[in-house]
């Protein structure tokens, strides 16, 4: 199956079972969450005209190439008087205009006489460094929409519009598993055949970062009836996540349980690292079995499951950013599945690294994000190739 179909069909599975729940947070709660309703404007933004410069308000036709006098001073904060005829008024950056002014003159256009009168050295013109009432946002008017994630710049925008609670759609629950007898746990003793389990930390971090209650449900061994029991003992979650297990071995009871218990759709996706992605669903809840091998499940995870996740909590722009460089490699062999490419830009080019392996995850430490390699294609160096950064799937 194609990566797009393989994409496409995972969203529609994620818009048949959103996320409905909501709760209210505090603002300082809400770094990460999804925006469960519109964010609608309760006030014009800035609520008054008000000075865009530290400077002089005055009005424009009391100007006559006399120096005025000062009538006021106007700090941020402080309610202004109206303006006395003739007069200006001191005024700094982000205090509210006098009635009766209709300009704002910089401080370095000016020139202060012993008399306490102020020069204005150059033309002036209407409205000139004045930020207008409603000029950002007007009171009634939708700012963000449902679904938007909400990150420092969105949590500014809400603080601005004076939000100190968000009503966003609960976390996402996910169990994590391992299967597989050769995984043993970080800090213990390794055995004979065994490696150490490095995809259940990367997965567990990694959906941390999107906001999703985790339940670790820690390596699986290769026991039909442990994998009976363990999937029967989740409690309620979201979603089933699996590394490993999941392919037509006989070593592979994870995707043994799913066929008895349920569905199983084996997708024997045209990518590369990760050929072998499972959905199914177990008594119910959605299972997504990501292959073994570490870098197969950081590039089905990153482009497959994660935009899944994202779209049950009702994200409509589930794409990461991409964008095209030239090629600092030559790719001579032309495949038949979608590459990924773990790689970085040096000196405006993407290189890749030497070991392209599905199980070395050095390369993706070393590397910055993806380089797209398209079936049948054959990058040489100085062609434009699609890369999509570490950043835009991490976060």
């Amino acid at each position: 199956m194609a990566v797009e179909d393989a994409l496409k069909r995972l969203l529609a599975l994620a818009e048949a079972a959103p996320i409905t729940s909501t709760e209210v947070v505090p603002l300082a709660a809400a770094e990460g969450r999804v925006l469960a309703e519109d964010l609608i404007a309760g006030l014009d933004l800035p609520p008054w005209p008000n000075s865009a410069m530290d400077g002089y308000a005055l009005r424009l036709a009391d100007l006559a190439g006399e120096p005025l006098p000062v009538s006021q001073r106007i700090f941020a904060g402080h309610a202004p008087q109206p303006l006395q005829p003739g007069t200006c008024a001191r005024i700094f950056t982000g205090a509210p205009l006098p009635e009766g002014a209709d300009c704002v003159e910089m401080q370095e256009n000016t020139e202060s006489l012993e008399d306490g009168r102020v020069r204005f050295l150059q033309p002036l013109k209407p409205d000139q460094n004045v930020r207008p009432q409603g000029q950002e946002t007007r009171k009634g008017e939708q700012v963000m929409l449902a679904g938007t994630r909400l990150g420092p710049i969105e949590l500014g925008l809400a603080a601005t519009l004076g939000h100190g609670q968000l009503t966003v759609v609960r976390r996402v629950r996910v169990a994590v598993l391992s299967t597989g007898d050769e995984l043993v746990e970080p800090g213990l003793p390794l055995g004979p055949g065994q490696i150490y389990n490095s995809n259940r930390r990367l997965l567990v971090s990694w959906l941390q970062r999107l906001g999703c209650d985790v339940v670790d449900a820690g390596i699986l061994p290769d026991d039909l009836a442990l994998t009976r029991q363990c999937l029967g003992g989740l409690g309620d979650v979201d979603l089933i996540l699996s590394t490993g297990g999941v392919s037509v071995g006989e070593a592979d009871f994870l995707g043994a349980a799913l066929r008895e218990a349920g569905e199983l759709a084996l997708w024997k996706l045209a990518i590369k690292p990760g050929k072998p992605l499972t959905f199914g669903h177990y008594q119910g809840v959605p299972v997504i079995g990501l292959p073994g091998n570490p870098a197969s499940t950081l590039v089905t995870f990153g482009l497959l499951t994660r935009p899944y996740l994202l779209r049950r909590q009702g994200v409509t722009d589930v794409t990461p950013l991409r964008f095209d460089m030239p090629a600092g490699f030559d790719w001579p062999k032309a495949g038949t599945r979608r590459e990924y490419l773990r790689a970085r830009i040096e000196q405006g080019q993407v290189r890749i690294y030497k070991n392209q392996s599905s199980g070395v995850l050095r390369s993706a430490a070393w590397a910055e994000g993806l380089v797209e390699v398209r079936e049948g294609s054959t990058p040489k160096p100085g062609d434009s190739v699609p890369f999509i950064p570490f950043s835009e799937l991490l976060g």
